[in-house]
């Protein structure tokens, strides 16, 4: 049983458990505090019990639920309105009571409350339901019903802040399943290009036999394997993901010419070891700094600077750019998606910060990967 099923029946296990009570408090009162018999007990019980489930039900499951589909300015005289009238079914609820309890010849005999249905059947119907009457009834009425209506108003209180917990987590999922779809397309958007130059190197190396080509092979086997199978789930492992990014880094070295400054540093294994992070998560600042920054002009620099330190992670990329471009225009898609797969698996763990100056453009984050 899911908790929305579980709310409607804990409500009313609740309101069933508070009528019986209810019921079994007022009993007692007329036998003991009237010297009721059980019988006369049981009758009066009856009436009053009924009575107030009538006013009770007939507001909140009847009247109210309408009045909320109005307009404020609508609402407010109508509940206005619904106070005498509520008092009234109460009236008139009572008064039929009295009248079929006279008509089967029931009747208080002894104390206090002594011929008092006799009194109150024998009433005309105008009188039953006077306006001196009315207003006689209403604090009674009152003071009998405000611990329901106030035990109502909590649990509508707990059913909305249900609902809308429901709905926020519902909200995330999508996003974070958005997010996914998002994170697949640039995992598609890693193999036109970048497979297309890697093949055409490992070509030239193995028409020269050069021993790098093993190398290359098993580089491109490695990256082509993560990205397709390793990263489909929410963590991977550090130094999978470590190790993804310095395959992927060495793969596209072999594009550039020997003039371009590119600048490594990667974190000491045995600072990361048991830590996971979300994969994929870097690719792309790292893939725009390739795509953006070498090519920008000739001696251009990358430098790529990674550590570890108290379970902390921390990624800096900078890269020379030819003029300083709008954040949403470097790295359109993976851009946009990395910030928010960040704030979705990383809501309170992470800083990021991207500076877009003339000539670099620069992305510093800060990771908290302890549980």
């Amino acid at each position: 049983m899911t908790l929305k099923d579980s709310i409607p029946q804990t409500i009313g296990c609740c309101f069933s458990l508070m009528w019986i009570s209810f019921a079994a408090l007022l009993f007692l009162s007329y036998t003991i505090a009237y010297h009721l018999t059980y019988f006369e007990s049981f009758l009066l019980t009856l009436r009053m019990t009924i009575v107030n489930m009538v006013v009770f039900y007939s507001f909140f499951y009847f009247f109210l639920p309408r009045l909320f589909n109005r307009k404020l300015i609508q609402a407010i005289p109508l509940l206005i309105i619904a106070f005498p009238i509520f008092i009234l079914i109460w009236l008139l609820v009572t008064y039929l009571f009295s009248k079929m309890y006279y008509t089967l010849g029931y009747e208080i005999g002894n104390g206090e409350l002594k011929g008092a249905i006799t009194a109150s059947a024998g009433q005309t119907f105008f009188q039953a339901i006077g306006v001196t009457r009315m207003v006689s009834q209403a604090i009674i009425i009152i003071s009998i019903l405000s611990p329901f209506f106030f035990i109502k108003i909590l649990f509508e209180i707990s059913k909305l802040y249900n609902r809308t917990l429901n709905i926020q987590s519902q909200k995330t999922a999508l996003e974070i399943q958005n997010v996914n779809i998002e994170k697949d397309f640039l995992k598609a958007q890693l193999n036109p290009h970048f497979l297309f130059n890697t093949l055409n190197n490992l070509y030239s190396l193995s028409l020269k036999k050069d021993n790098l080509a093993p190398a290359v092979i098993l580089n491109l086997s490695e990256t082509m394997s993560y990205t397709l199978y390793e990263s489909n789930t929410e963590k991977v492992p550090l130094h999978k993901e470590l190790e993804f990014i310095k395959n992927y880094v060495e793969l596209e070295k072999m594009r550039y010419a020997g003039d371009k400054n590119i600048q490594l540093q990667f974190p000491a294994e045995s600072t990361f070891s048991g830590l996971v992070i979300a994969p994929l998560l870097t690719f792309t600042f790292i893939e725009n700094a390739f795509k953006y920054g070498l090519k920008s002009k000739k001696c251009a620099k990358l430098c790529l600077n990674m550590k570890i330190e108290e379970g902390c992670f921390y990624f800096d990329i900078e890269n020379d750019v030819d003029a300083p471009r709008e954040q949403t225009d470097f790295g359109g898609i993976g851009l946009k998606n990395a910030q928010k797969r960040l704030q979705l698996l990383y809501a309170n763990k992470h800083t990021l910060q991207i500076q877009n100056g003339e000539s670099m453009f620069k992305v510093s984050l800060k990771l908290d990967l302890k549980n």
